[in-house]
């Protein structure tokens, strides 16, 4: 029977050029013959699980992840926790007002000192823009400032931030625009690293769900949040985006969504990434986008720059592999293992270019004249 499940297992990864025991980067080394039954029955929440076990290895995981989605093997061996996790995701709503802050308790609260030693300089958990840089930190300032830019800041005018992670965009945008503004977290740990990061500066920093928010803007910008609302929350967070623009007169404001996007429209994201990443995630895709934008906004611009991201990710690679024995030890091993892949799975999605980074610029009636985007 072991056997079989092998052969099973070497068939569908000869598709992608990959071979159990071979030589190459992308090969695997498999260490646990149970590896083989886990896979089938699991499909990719089996594969990153094992992982994490060191029931196999690969020189290059990035490589061999790249090859697989390339290949489409994760469409041929899906799982019966994807079944259940698609099932789930249609009967409920993952993303309501009482699950809203789960995703800070359980990503981005885990600890501020790996995210300082992956991030670089700026704490920026988000796409850098690569297009004129050669580091990640100019890549990452880049993008701020592509943001500011598209939204034609202006000295005085008063800013949104929807998941502000660590202030970084407001701090760069209050001291390079001299604007003011307001971020929203739902990670007690990002609040109040941005507070003291924002410390002297016209920058409030609330601990707060998107759905809670009142006030008006002159601009309203949400960079790397997008990927935890859901699709059955698009629509109220659209009115809520649109709400909080001041329009009240020539200049109704911008707004600017920064998100990662998928191929395909789903309703859920992939069982392991749910499980032990992101939990209640799913990447939109553009048509559930243009759906829930549609009577609310005008499409002033649409820019992707995904493969982008691959290169971001080798960067926050290559910082925390550099940091893990500097950092405290409930990072442990398997860990490491888990982070690894995550990381690597990343890069091979954007990679295989089956998901993509956009900006998507938005005006309530459309700017008068047309909008001429900045790059």
């Amino acid at each position: 029977m072991g056997q079989g499940l092998r052969g099973r297992v070497e068939r569908l990864l000869e598709a992608a050029d990959v071979r159990i025991g071979g030589d190459r980067p992308w090969d695997i080394a498999v260490h646990d013959a149970r590896f083989y039954a886990r896979v089938l029955l699991q499909g990719s929440l089996g594969l990153g699980e094992s992982y994490m076990d060191g029931w196999w290895d690969a020189g290059s995981l990035d490589g061999f992840l790249f090859r697989l989605l390339d290949a489409r093997l994760d469409e041929r061996a899906r799982g019966l926790a994807d079944l259940v996790d698609g099932v789930r995701a249609r009967l409920q709503n993952l993303q309501s007002r009482r699950r809203a802050f789960t995703i800070g308790q359980r990503h981005y609260d885990l600890g501020n000192d790996l995210y300082e030693a992956m991030l670089g300089r700026r704490l920026v958990y988000s796409c850098g823009y690569w297009r004129h840089a050669d580091t990640l930190d100019a890549a990452q300032e880049a993008k701020l400032d592509l943001v500011c830019r598209k939204l034609g800041l202006q000295p005085g005018m008063h800013v949104l931030d929807i998941g502000c992670g660590w202030g970084e965009a407001l701090k760069f945008a209050a001291e390079r625009y001299g604007v003011s503004g307001v971020g929203i977290t739902v990670s007690r740990e990002q609040a109040e690293y941005a507070r003291r990061l924002c410390a002297g500066l016209p920058v409030e920093i609330r601990l707060q769900d998107y759905r809670a928010l009142e006030g008006r803007f002159d601009r309203v910008f949400s960079i790397g949040m997008f990927e935890h609302v859901g699709v059955k929350n698009y629509p109220v967070y659209f009115e809520v985006a649109r709400r909080c623009l001041a329009g009240d007169g020539p200049d109704d404001g911008l707004f600017l969504l920064h998100t990662i996007g998928g191929n395909r429209s789903c309703a859920h994201t992939d069982p392991w990434i749910a499980r032990y990443i992101f939990p209640n995630s799913m990447l939109p895709s553009a048509a559930q986008i243009a759906a829930a934008v549609e009577g609310r906004f005008v499409i002033e611009d649409w820019h992707n720059f995904g493969a982008d991201y691959d290169r971001t990710l080798q960067a926050w690679r290559a910082n925390v592999e550099a940091a893990w024995q500097r950092l405290p030890p409930r990072y442990d091993e398997r860990f490491r293992r888990m982070w690894r892949f995550y990381l690597a799975g990343a890069m091979a999605s954007f990679r295989a270019r089956r998901i993509q980074l956009w900006q998507v610029v938005l005006s309530p009636r459309g700017v008068p004249g047309g909008y001429l985007a900045p790059r």
